[in-house]
């Protein structure tokens, strides 16, 4: 069986939570499957980011590169139906997109694709307007009513593709994501520890929120719930880190205004091999989002050993499944006496540190590749 994979995703070597999922998905797909054949799809008219050369290892995987200018491709897909992914890589049975995206494939081949989220359709006032226009003008109903399959990391992913895009329920299949195995509990006598807390200027305490920095993570309420701490005379900092996102004004205009903003500290860039550092020397882990469709950081950081507490919305309880706190993000008082409990109240803290732990195992990435690999060849 020939399986055509659209990884454009992956081109512009940053590591969102898209990226993260096909990264993952795809070698641990490659790892345990020998017989299919596999050929990437790539397109960019500029030089690729993305170093490609750990798909040296599999003999079954080829990548077929294309230098279309992507708009024109894009208009091209959406308005003449063409050309046919399938056929531009030498004919496939399937061909799987791990994300929304524009393209088209011939009738006889089957589509596969993963929804992460209808963010943008639950809460577009999130998003800025170029962002608005994308998902207008791809069509993202269109796309999962066309596609033969569709793989939902969440069951909330699942039940909002039925409520609110009409999908039939049998041809969607529930398919967690997972989280790498490098995030794990550190030894204190690691120096890699110390590096990192040097290397960023850390407190030695401090709570962390770790994501993408825009108003759909409800950060503004964080900086909120964190003064309320702080008026109690907590001995506690802020660490939010993550690159920028858009229409963050709101966010870093919190941060200005807070009586305690030289206590609030802000990263941008955090290296993958870093992260799982930054987890370890938290107190607490803090996740307010207004809306998730799975959800990474809190899952690392419960397999980091870390404290959780999160929204009680859209899939967030469904993943945290017992193992975090869970919050009215829309209430910023609620977020503060969840961080007071937890960090005045020891037996709390472990206890919610083993549950984290033991539900954050659940949770694999060969498991995820089994299921998706079985969806493939089915």
């Amino acid at each position: 069986m020939k399986i055509c994979i659209d990884a454009r995703c992956l081109m512009e070597g940053r590591m969102t939570g898209v990226e993260e999922y096909t990264r993952q998905l795809l070698s641990h797909i490659f790892l345990i499957d020998k017989k299919n054949e596999y050929v990437l799809f790539l397109n960019s008219w500029k030089e690729i980011k993305t170093d490609f050369r750990w798909l040296e290892k599999y003999p079954n995987v080829k990548i077929k590169k294309f230098n279309f200018p992507n708009k024109l491709l894009n208009l091209m897909f959406w308005y003449l139906g063409w050309p046919r992914i399938d056929r531009l890589v030498g004919e496939s049975d399937a061909v799987f997109s791990p994300n929304i995206i524009f393209g088209n494939v011939s009738a006889k081949t089957k589509s596969v694709i993963t929804i992460h989220d209808l963010s943008f359709f639950r809460h577009s006032e999130y998003f800025s307007p170029k962002r608005k226009w994308w998902h207008i003008f791809i069509n993202s109903k269109k796309i999962c009513r066309r596609a033969d399959k569709i793989i939902a990391v969440s069951q909330s992913t699942k039940n909002d593709l039925i409520d609110l895009y009409k999908i039939n329920p049998e041809k969607i299949t529930v398919i967690p994501s997972a989280v790498p195995d490098n995030f794990c509990i550190i030894s204190r006598n690691d120096k890699k520890l110390i590096e990192v807390k040097e290397k960023f200027n850390l407190p030695y305490k401090f709570i962390l929120f770790f994501g993408t920095i825009e108003p759909r993570k409800n950060i503004a309420g964080l900086i909120k719930a964190f003064n309320l701490l702080q008026a109690q005379g907590a001995e506690y900092k802020l660490v939010i880190a993550g690159e920028k996102g858009w229409m963050n004004e709101e966010i870093y205009g919190e941060i200005e205004k807070s009586p305690f903003r030289e206590k609030i500290q802000v990263i941008n860039s955090v290296p993958d091999e870093d992260k799982v550092f930054l987890y370890n020397l938290a107190s607490l882990f803090v996740y307010p989002s207004f809306f998730e469709g799975f959800g990474f950081p809190p899952l690392e950081a419960m397999r980091c050993g870390v404290p959780v507490i999160a929204s009680n919305n859209s899939s967030l309880p469904e993943v945290s499944g017992g193992g975090a706190i869970l919050i009215d993000p829309d209430k910023p008082d609620e977020i503060f006496l969840a961080m007071k409990e937890i960090l005045e109240n020891p037996e709390l803290k472990e206890n919610l540190i083993k549950k984290g732990l033991e539900r954050s195992r659940e949770f694999d990435w060969k498991k995820t590749a089994k299921e998706t690999l079985e969806v493939l060849e089915a």
